[in-house]
């Protein structure tokens, strides 16, 4: 059992599961659909390919934990048609911070993930083209299942004030269903699937010994 550990971090993030043509939402952490294009994109893997490209992708163990939440925001564009424009509300998360982990029996594949990431075919974004991630994004291939590296590996942001941190983890039963495994990413037959995660809280040990000078 073997572990890829990405950072993902940004100004701006959007993870949409449901977005209608008006309004774009954003889920609370990046979506398994979302880091999964991030890395076919890092693959060369174009939308109109095969879909079983996609498939040693989506088997994979997903899970996230929210090391800062950011701040949820919505914006408003002016998208101009034939005679026609209209006002969409787009929403996103601002300054956050996320661990992302990726389990696999297959170490090779973590490994050869974790090197295209760090030399992509094409552009990363998190989420839409206008959010690039920033570095680094790979923390490296470990030997441990996903749910004790999401529990035991150092926090990416640090916040004296800070009593708990979210994960969100991906289960075989005993969760709640969400619908982003990607099956195709083809414009015209764009295709999810269903899996189930589940939330847990992580009390965080308090700090005494704090600099707040440390996050400069």
């Amino acid at each position: 059992m073997a572990v890829l550990l990405l950072r993902l971090a940004a100004p701006l993030q959007a993870w949409g599961s449901s977005s209608k043509f008006i309004v774009r939402s954003t889920e609370r952490e990046p979506t398994k659909s979302g880091v999964i294009g991030m890395i076919a994109a890092a693959l060369g893997i174009q939308r109109n390919d095969d879909p079983q490209k996609l498939v040693p992708l989506t088997t994979l163990r997903f899970g996230v934990r929210a090391d800062k939440e950011g701040v949820l925001l919505k914006d408003f564009h002016m998208v101009h048609g034939y005679k026609i424009a209209d006002v969409t509300e787009r929403y996103y998360l601002s300054d956050a911070v996320f661990l992302v982990a990726l389990e696999s029996d297959d170490k090779s594949l973590l490994e050869g993930i974790a090197s295209a990431l760090q030399k992509p075919v094409y552009p990363l974004y998190l989420g839409r083209k206008s959010y690039p991630p920033t570095l680094p994004i790979v923390l490296g291939v470990k030997d441990e299942d996903m749910l004790t590296a999401l529990k035991t590996e150092p926090y990416l942001y640090k916040n004296a004030h800070r009593k708990s941190v979210r994960i969100s983890y991906e289960v075989t039963s005993g969760g709640a269903m969400v619908q982003d495994i990607p099956l195709s990413f083809s414009q015209l037959h764009r295709k999810h699937g269903w899996r189930m995660k589940r939330e847990e809280l992580l009390a965080v040990d308090s700090n005494p010994d704090h600099d707040a000078f440390s996050e400069l």
